[in-house]
């Protein structure tokens, strides 16, 4: 049997599951928290008041943290290229069995609200340019994105199982950074978000663990060739209005890394907290190819540790289109 047949006959088997993993990751429509539930009510007499509040405090946190935002935000607003992206992958969207494709559409809606939310309090905050933002979020989408999966489920998992972590510490330590600054709303709505990303985080590694338990070699093949080619951000092609693709995500890379939003150490904690989650140094019924691979994972955290401790940042400080210094005051 081919891989690529192998691959269709475990996601099948898993498909089998995957009510039972909506159940236990993603929560009802019905329940879950709104946009609308952490912003001022328009309908409400003290709409201009709460917004002029939302103003007030916003003047007072740093040009970095509102490139920080509008990074996140850009990223979240991107969701119809991530989910044409997962809908495509082998397995997920299948005629007789169309649980993964359910899966999708219920994670694609959990997700759609961050981007609402942190796109309308960017509006009302005042502090950007919002048609700079949306010039680059509708880049984003039209420009789509390669990460380097293919249509693999086992490379993508692994994928989604990174990302949604690396997503989690971004919006949790902008929400630390905003509470640090007095604006307790902002911090509680960032703190919020990232707390329906670690929740996808453990889905998607579950989803891994699955896999390991019936295709442990080629999951861990698949696990090794993604952290060989490196996880590539999914706003890897970020870039603002007459740019060319990509031309603006090393800019942002090196702004979130001074101010500690997203790190390299962050890359290499995360990669060390994937190898211990799936337990790869337990892992048995390896091909002698796939042993080669454990054993390469296990040493990687701390060779890229020692590339990380070398990465020099420039001293220049990149002005976004996004963010003018004179709207930050």
């Amino acid at each position: 049997m081919s891989i690529k047949n192998v691959r269709l006959e475990v996601m099948q088997f898993l498909d089998n599951k995957v009510d039972e993993f909506v159940d236990k990751f993603l929560i009802p429509i019905e329940t879950i928290w709104q946009p609308s539930d952490f912003l001022p009510d328009a309908q409400s007499d003290t709409f201009f008041e709460e917004v002029k509040e939302i103003q007030e405090i916003a003047k007072d946190l740093p040009y970095d943290f509102w490139v920080a935002m509008v990074g996140d935000t850009i990223t979240e607003e991107a969701l119809p290229t991530y989910e044409s992206w997962l809908m495509d992958v082998e397995g997920i969207d299948n005629v007789e069995r169309n649980g993964w494709s359910r899966w999708i559409r219920q994670w694609t809606s959990e997700e759609n609200r961050h981007g609402d939310l942190l796109n309308k309090y960017l509006y009302l905050s005042g502090r950007v340019n919002m048609r700079e933002v949306e010039i680059t979020t509708q880049h984003l989408i039209a420009d789509g994105f390669d990460i380097g999966t293919g249509r693999d489920p086992y490379k993508n998992f692994v994928y989604t199982s990174f990302q949604e972590l690396a997503t989690y510490v971004s919006h949790n330590r902008v929400s630390q950074i905003a509470k640090d600054y007095g604006d307790k709303k902002l911090a509680k709505v960032c703190k919020l978000i990232a707390g329906d990303e670690m929740r996808h985080h453990h889905a998607y590694c579950e989803f891994v663990d699955q896999i390991f338990k019936v295709d442990p070699s080629e999951m861990m093949l698949a696990f090794q060739y993604m952290m060989k080619q490196k996880i590539i951000m999914p706003a890897g092609f970020l870039r603002e209005s007459g740019e060319k693709i990509g031309a603006a995500f090393e800019q942002f890379s090196n702004s979130a890394q001074k101010l500690g939003v997203y790190t390299a150490n962050d890359y290499v904690e995360i990669m060390q907290k994937l190898i211990e989650k799936w337990q790869i140094d337990k892992i048995g019924n390896l091909t002698d190819e796939a042993e080669k691979a454990r054993d390469y994972l296990m040493k990687l955290p701390g060779r890229m540790a020692k590339i990380s401790e070398r990465l020099v940042l420039p001293d220049e400080n990149y002005i976004f289109k996004w963010v003018q210094p004179a709207l930050v005051k």
